[in-house]
């Protein structure tokens, strides 16, 4: 069986892992302090804390609509260890403004007026810093690995990332705001260390200029795609999946306040379990697979994840139904209810079937592509993804100031997995034709 944990072993892996790893946790920690303050200790009203969390997530996605085309560019033309160390560094100081906005946040009072927008910006700021790093952290896998170990670094990659998720999502719900603000400012540091050990990966083609017009860059880089049948199905179908991942995630804390009665400690414990079922599926899919960059099981994966928000839905209107449920609970009082097993394991699993579906659709990215074009197909793809999660945003936006209850929203969640099986079978056709053709 193809194992890729000798990677971590791997100077030439080993620390954009663990730069990544912190990446992730920072932005997860920073996100999630930030958003379950705000949805349970300032707003009382279910329509403003959905929409709040949909407006963060809006505000994290929207530099990746409007800089990944320039960002995309800059990774292929420059060296690419070197931009990860600017853009750690830039965190430090991104991190700075958002510990300012959480402490005020702590102190309370009319300072939270202040706090929010303080918050927001530096969430944006956040999103503009993963910009420039998310084209990078893919693209340099192959030209540090050998060709059969790309799935196997981006499988440990997307792993990684949700492990992060996982911890960052749950000091965000155990720890005070205060010592929260601490830890995304060291964490910043620590990140910026371990990116001064990423090997150089210099650029294939030298005195390369950047296009700096960004709408015109935008869309000569995502119509780049379209000749690429499997690398443009690709892009629609991990699109399409984060349409979905958006809804879910903003659908998560308002669901658990308003229809569970819990507290943001299992809000917390939601996204926790989420990201430990996608770190599942990525690892599975690569054991599968062997190594093998392939869509095979991307339609019955997505079919499976749909099925299991399907059932996730019928769990929360059990849950509604149960007049015995009231006030807030804790976790301990929350795992102790009947239903709760189920819903937690139908998250699991919804989670799982996301994590098979995707993590081989990444590795298209860079493998069907020119070695030179690498970093600017990621950042095409990150276009569309973050065109498609603001999409979902505003979608869940507007389903809730149109009155659809959040438990009503899941069943659009679970019927949007039907269109990436279908895209999801357009790119295996597409990977049969080309192998047939070759």
């Amino acid at each position: 069986m193809f194992t890729s944990l000798h990677l971590l072993r791997q100077r030439r892996f080993l620390p954009l892992f663990a730069t990544q790893l912190l990446n992730a946790f920072n932005d997860n920690l920073y996100k999630n302090a930030m958003v379950l303050f705000v949805v349970f200790g300032v707003y009382s009203s279910a329509e403003a804390e959905a929409q709040f969390s949909a407006i963060a997530s809006a505000v994290f996605v929207l530099p990746f609509f409007l800089l990944s085309a320039y960002a995309g560019q800059l990774a292929d033309m420059r060296d690419k260890a070197m931009i990860i160390r600017w853009v750690k560094l830039a965190e430090i100081f991104i991190m700075v403004v958002g510990a300012g906005g959480l402490l005020l946040a702590w102190q309370g009072g009319w300072l939270t007026d202040l706090a929010i927008p303080l918050m927001l910006l530096a969430l944006f700021a956040m999103g503009i810093h993963s910009t420039f790093f998310g084209p990078i952290k893919y693209a340099i896998l192959p030209q540090h690995l050998k060709r059969e170990e790309v799935l196997a670094g981006t499988g440990l990659v997307e792993a990684g990332t949700y492990v992060a998720i996982l911890a960052g999502t749950i000091l965000a719900g155990y720890i005070a705001v205060q010592f929260a603000a601490i830890m995304v400012l060291v964490t910043a540091v620590v990140g910026y260390i371990t990116s001064r050990s990423v090997p150089p990966a210099p650029p294939f083609e030298e005195g390369q200029t950047p296009d700096y017009h960004v709408l015109r860059a935008s869309i000569t880089l995502v119509r780049n795609t379209l000749h690429q049948r499997e690398v443009f199905y690709a892009i629609l179908a991990i699109s399409f999946f984060w349409t979905i991942g958006a809804v879910l995630f903003i659908q998560f804390p308002p669901l658990v306040k308003n229809v569970l009665f819990a507290t943001k400690e299992v809000a917390s414990l939601f996204l926790v379990i989420f990201s430990i079922g996608v770190a599942i599926g990525s690892v599975a899919i690569n054991a599968l697979l062997k190594g093998d960059v392939s869509a095979r099981y991307a339609p019955i994966s997505v079919i499976a994840m749909g099925a299991f928000v399907a059932a996730f839905y019928f769990v929360c209107r059990a849950w509604q139904a149960d007049v015995a449920i009231i006030g807030e609970m804790d976790v301990n009082e929350f795992l102790v209810q009947p239903l709760a097993p189920l819903m937690l394991a139908t998250l699991l699993l919804i989670a799982v079937g996301g994590g098979m579906f995707v993590v081989p659709l990444y590795a298209f990215l860079t493998t069907k592509c020119e070695p030179s074009q690498a970093a600017r197909t990621v950042a095409a793809n990150n276009i569309v993804n973050a065109g498609a999660m603001v999409g979902g945003s505003l979608l869940a936006i507007g389903l809730t100031a149109a009155g659809v209850p959040i438990v009503e929203q899941l069943l659009l969640s679970a019927a949007m997995c039907l269109v990436s099986a279908w895209l999801g079978l357009l790119l295996h056709r597409a990977e049969k034709l080309a192998i047939a053709t070759a």
